[in-house]
């Protein structure tokens, strides 16, 4: 395989960014100067490459609303709000990362099984949705609308042989030990096939690391979108394009979709486009930054319209974009989006909602925005080779998915590990259900997941106050207490900490077990960064490294 790298270059004249991919050979969509013919309808392709088309006739409507004749306004036409998901959340750790999130007055949803008594815990007005990782079934797609995000403090329930009080007084102490067992559903269910629920219930919601392919080739599969032409005929123009699948102009010799035409300003046009029909369920890409084009540029300047309502002539959300030669990818953040209608600037209207999007277009056109023009426009033929649409999420990535697990999780079949000196978790693994091995296994499927983690493995957990100094490591060695409250808190940070993503480690405070800790609450100690501690932490490092040739039995 030929190397290849990524140069960034930057436009003066447009807010898109340009990645010039090097290294690879570049070949280019067979040019046509046949005349494509004028049309007085749009024509969309069935599924596949060579496939004839349906004809849909367009009916011309009419958009009612302020239009901004000026240019150079700067509004932010950007609706950035996203949901944080808590599971787990009447749990120790799990109702203090509520209290956290909503001290920082950000968007809370809960999933709990039972809801009076979340209600009673959280509050009436909290945003509760009730169901059980253990039942996929249960967690419905409509839970996760809006989600951006997840802290998951979901753990399978430990007690007392010899009971507890209602509010689990024994257990949540965390320093007197009491021989424990499982109460409810066994470590396998919760914390993996809990986990790997989960997941796929939440992860088209909080977005992959690799970004969400809407339109074109990866590897050996195709995603289609039905695009048709819609050009300056509809306005008397006699420009004319068309959408096809070019076979082999794609890069390496591969496939590529092909947006070709003649475009000229007789009879006063100027313009041609392809336009997707309306998908037949709105894209939610909420979780994501922007649109990234991969094509094969012509020194052309292009606009891309995206659209968040069914109606056919409503506001378009806009950006536009420079091209340079050869290929190269694109990417055209949510937030530089301008909501147009017929070139010009619309105010009252909504902010763009990117869970909410309806249609696609690609256009070469003379007009710009409030009577700007295009300075790279040229009356006749043009093509761009697009092989792949897709939402990506900018660098640096953070976390989407922040869980809660345990210190100790690789340790129970560690070789030549003492067990005397392990906490009961690990000497009594086999005894509970093979909890640790468990809760490792569901720390593999988050890893292998795509979605961007941080996974937080605390030593016993206390229900004594935040404020200790700590220890961030890594390898699953270290022993110790930690505050509950302190373990939310670093959850939390952790969502908007790039140096916390993709990272496993343990943690725990410097106070012995033998030593209660305390603050004064008239003098309470100041809030940590916890991204000192995060710049601390490196990639790969689970503590699997001494088990690959030892793997746990289960």
């Amino acid at each position: 395989m030929e190397s290849c790298y990524f140069s960034v270059t930057k436009p003066s004249s447009s807010s898109s960014t340009i990645l010039n991919f090097q290294g690879v050979s570049s070949l280019g969509g067979r040019s046509s100067q046949k005349s494509l013919g004028a049309q007085s309808h749009l024509s969309w392709p069935l599924s596949g490459p060579n496939k004839k088309h349906q004809n849909f006739v367009y009916r011309r409507k009419t958009f009612k609303g302020a239009i901004l004749a000026e240019a150079g306004k700067q509004v932010n036409w950007m609706d950035s709000s996203g949901i944080t998901l808590v599971t787990g959340a009447t749990g120790g750790v799990g109702r203090r990362v509520v209290d956290v999130l909503r001290n920082k007055k950000l968007s809370v949803r809960v999933l709990v099984r039972n809801e009076e008594k979340a209600r009673r815990m959280l509050g009436e007005d909290v945003d509760l949705v009730v169901g059980d990782v253990t039942k996929a079934s249960t967690l419905l797609p409509e839970y996760f609308k809006g989600v951006t995000s997840v802290i998951n403090a979901i753990s399978v329930i430990v007690g007392p042989k010899e009971g507890d009080t209602p509010d689990r007084q024994k257990y949540s102490q965390g320093i007197k030990f009491f021989e424990p067992e499982i109460k409810g559903d066994s470590p396998e269910m919760v914390e993996y096939i809990g986990m790997k629920n989960l997941i796929n219930a939440v992860k088209e919601n909080v977005g992959l690391r690799t970004g969400k392919l809407l339109f074109g080739y990866e590897g050996n599969s195709f995603k289609e979108l039905p695009w048709g032409a819609l050009d300056d005929v509809v306005m008397g123009g006699v420009s004319q394009s068309t959408f096809q699948i070019d076979l082999t102009g794609g890069e390496n010799g591969g496939p590529t979709g092909l947006f070709k035409g003649i475009v000229t300003t007789a009879n006063n046009g100027g313009f041609a486009s392809i336009r997707t029909k309306n998908f037949s369920e709105p894209e939610d890409l909420s979780a994501y930054d922007g649109l990234e084009l991969r094509l094969k540029g012509d020194g052309r300047r292009y606009k891309l319209i995206v659209r968040t309502s069914s109606d056919w002539a409503t506001v378009g959300y806009t950006s536009i974009f420079d091209t340079v030669e050869g290929w190269q990818s694109v990417r055209l953040p949510f937030s530089s989006l301008r909501p147009i209608f017929r070139a010009r600037t619309v105010l009252d209207t909504s902010p763009f909602d990117p869970s909410q999007i309806t249609s696609l277009q690609l256009m070469f056109s003379k007009f710009e925005s409030d009577g700007k023009l295009n300075p790279t426009f040229k009356e006749g033929p043009f093509e761009l080779p697009v092989s792949c649409i897709r939402a990506y999420l900018k660098d640096p990535i953070t976390p989407r998915f922040v869980h809660v697990s345990s210190a100790g999780v690789t340790r129970p079949e560690r070789p030549g590990i003492d067990l005397s000196k392990q906490p009961p978790a690990v000497r009594l693994n086999k005894e509970l259900g093979f909890i640790l091995t468990f809760k490792l296994k569901g720390e593999d499927e988050i890893r292998e997941s795509g979605i961007p983690y941080t996974i937080v493995r605390p030593c016993a957990l206390t229900e004594e106050p935040a404020g200790a100094d700590l220890i961030f490591d890594q390898g699953d060695n270290i022993t110790g207490k930690i505050s509950r409250e302190e373990v939310a808190r670093i959850c939390v940070a952790a969502l908007k900490s790039p140096y916390a993503c993709d990272k496993t480690f343990e943690v725990k405070s410097v106070i012995p077990f033998s030593e209660p800790y305390t603050v004064d609450p008239e003098n309470p100690p100041p809030e940590k960064d916890y991204n000192e501690y995060f710049k601390t932490l490196k990639d790969g490092i689970t503590g699997k490294e001494s088990l690959e040739k030892t793997p746990i039995s289960v």
